[in-house]
């Protein structure tokens, strides 16, 4: 039986499902500072375990939704739209002018729940590598 929670995960285990699911590799001192600052987070365990897990980020007028991840042994059960379902009800709470954005491998899942390429806009990403101080 899975459970879903409103929680931020911990540290290690939210790098680990990172590693696992196949996204980036993250900063385990800087995830320690970001996580506590999400503005929404989501976790599905079982029996303790965390197998999937989702983020909002920003400030409340822009935010980002991030670190949607599901370990592989659980991809294609639906968890990923039981983390979305959360997303989109803490989303439905923010003024309707606030600008929502995310970045993903994959668009399938996103459209399903209104995401769309922009037309009037263009994402843009600086990764800061490890070796720049």
């Amino acid at each position: 039986m899975v459970e879903v929670r409103d929680e931020i995960p911990a540290v290690d285990e939210f790098c680990d499902l990172r590693i696992a699911a196949g996204l980036s590799a993250m900063d385990r001192a800087a995830a320690a500072v970001a996580l506590p600052r999400s503005l929404h987070a989501v976790t599905i365990r079982e029996d303790g375990v965390l197998i999937g897990m989702g983020r909002v980020v920003g400030d409340g007028l822009h935010v980002q939704v991030t670190d949607i991840a599901v370990h592989p042994d659980r991809q294609g059960e639906g968890l990923s739209r039981l983390v979305l379902d959360s997303i989109m009800r803490h989303l439905a709470s923010l003024p309707r002018s606030t600008i929502v954005t995310l970045f993903a491998d994959v668009d399938w899942l996103y459209q399903k729940f209104g995401f769309a390429v922009p037309n009037a806009s263009v994402g843009m990403m600086l990764k800061q590598w490890p070796e720049r101080a």
